[in-house]
């Protein structure tokens, strides 16, 4: 048997004697093709023995380029044995993982893309602004102030700077930072440090403790083997599923100072890649499938999403705009069936009626109810009037707790009476996502009095609203869960 590092061997295939067996750790590395280390290796040990077996071993049987690693094509071409990450955690081999939720969402949505991963520059414009970075960082500091251990990714080096010169200052605590320009001493004091391995002393010659915060850009992924890390930030977006694991994966390793490991996302991925342990690959060995596509709004023409002007009726996209993050945390989970739940104040409220797509003018429509929650954020819930059994019991148990007014019979009146003051007002919504399901539900409200009823000074013939169309146009029926 031998041991030994690729780039040890890489050209000394032909100089071993025959063996029968290749085992690769960390096999994701092996590149599809081209002439690297591994491919060398291989092809020589191939002379050797043309029977020769290769047997690789990853934790990410996926790449950011070629999708996922197994495939009839590829040198590794079908998967032998797994075992997923909820069973290795319920046996006791991996930490348990948990997220907790921000107030508000990071839109990344109009980041370029380039070789398959975000263009840097593009993320490093979005990431890196004073107010983003102070707001993101003072809500890390409020997350974990029972965590021992934070491990944070950044998105550049000067985004990861400004970050340590952050909690610095909000917290009075040295910030480590790693990043590809670190020494290699330097490095291994400051992760000794963090460890716990190594003590430092003040100027008072006094020992401290352990770093409490430690910030890296593109470094402390796969191999780095800390297992104090009670929490992981993911403070920038990534494209790839695999380093979206590799960075969560730092925070599985077992220790006995916690009990679980906090996963904050400012990056959006746990919505982009799924829960950790149900990840979204696409098989990119089998082409990368339909371009884009969007919707004219004013014709319903389905176009490619490069298009700007719409063929059929002339309508002009507008151009893509980047939003600035909040700064704020992910409410994702990041284990699917993990539940979060998260409370939002209300800014305001909106009643409008739904009728399904497809559905013919007799079938019930639905109340659309839309909680404003932020300047860009709402939240919405349908409740049926017009519907039979269950569901009508469901919608007149919710009215009567929020209404004087006599139970409406269809969405039309029960939208008029909201939208003219006739149902309490809502000051919070509790709101829960379960990991790897795609609708969040509300499942929690405080709310005020009930007003007055209004509906017994509705005239006939009056008008819901100049301004309001009851009947909300655009809306995909995949908004709706039922």
């Amino acid at each position: 048997m031998i041991v030994a590092g690729i780039q040890s061997v890489y050209k000394r295939a032909c100089e071993l004697e025959r063996f029968d067996l290749i085992l690769v750790d960390e096999c994701h590395l092996i590149p599809i093709d081209g002439d690297g280390m591994y491919q060398t290796f291989l092809k020589d040990a191939k002379i050797v023995n043309p029977r020769v077996r290769l047997i690789g071993l990853t934790a990410t049987p996926y790449r950011l380029k070629s999708g996922l690693l197994c495939s009839s094509e590829n040198l590794l071409n079908e998967i032998c044995y797994e075992i997923g990450i909820k069973e290795l955690i319920e046996q006791g081999f991996l930490c348990p993982l948990k997220s907790k939720s921000g107030r508000h969402k990071i839109d990344c949505s109009s980041l370029p893309i380039r070789g398959g991963e975000f263009v840097a520059d593009e993320v490093e414009t979005l990431m890196n602004t004073t107010d983003n970075v102070y707001a993101a960082c003072r809500e890390i500091i409020t997350q974990t102030q029972n965590r021992h251990n934070v491990l944070i990714f950044g998105a550049s080096v000067a985004h990861a700077v400004q970050i340590q010169k952050t909690i610095e200052k909000l917290t009075s605590l040295e910030c480590g930072l790693v990043t590809g320009e670190t020494s290699n001493s330097e490095r291994d004091r400051i992760l000794r440090h963090f460890k716990g391995e190594q003590f430092v002393q003040d100027l008072f010659g006094n020992e401290t403790k352990p770093l409490k915060f430690f910030v890296n850009v593109n470094v402390l992924t796969t191999g780095f083997d800390a297992p104090n890390i009670d929490c992981v930030v993911l403070l920038r977006p990534t494209n790839s599923p695999e380093l979206y694991y590799q960075m969560v994966g730092r925070g599985f390793r077992l220790h006995e100072s916690k009990t679980d490991c906090l996963v904050l996302d400012y990056g959006g991925n746990i919505l982009r890649h799924g829960p950790v342990d149900a990840i979204h690959v696409k098989d990119k060995s089998k082409g990368n499938g339909d371009a884009p596509i969007k919707e004219c709004p004013e014709c319903q023409t389905m176009v490619y999403a490069a298009v700007i002007t719409c063929p059929e009726c002339g309508y002009q996209f507008p151009p893509p705009e980047r939003e600035t993050h909040d700064a704020n945390a992910s409410n994702e989970g990041i284990l699917s069936g993990e539940i979060v739940d998260a409370e939002y104040e209300v800014q305001h409220v909106t009643y409008s009626v739904h009728a399904k797509r497809g559905a013919g003018e007799d079938d019930p429509k639905t109340l659309r109810i839309d909680y404003q929650t932020s300047l860009n954020e709402f939240h919405s819930e349908w409740v049926c009037p017009e519907h039979d059994g269950w569901a009508r019991k469901k919608f007149e148990k919710w009215w009567n707790e929020r209404s004087n007014d006599p139970i409406p019979d269809n969405a039309e009146l029960a939208a008029k009476i909201g939208n003219s003051g006739g149902i309490a007002d809502v000051k919070t919504i509790d709101v829960r996502k379960v990991g790897g399901e795609h609708f969040d539900r509300i499942i929690q409200y405080t709310l005020d009095e009930k007003p007055h009823s209004v509906s017994e000074n509705f005239d006939n013939e009056e008008t819901l609203n100049e301004n309001y169309d009851p009947f909300e146009e655009g809306y995909n029926d995949e908004d709706i869960p039922f």
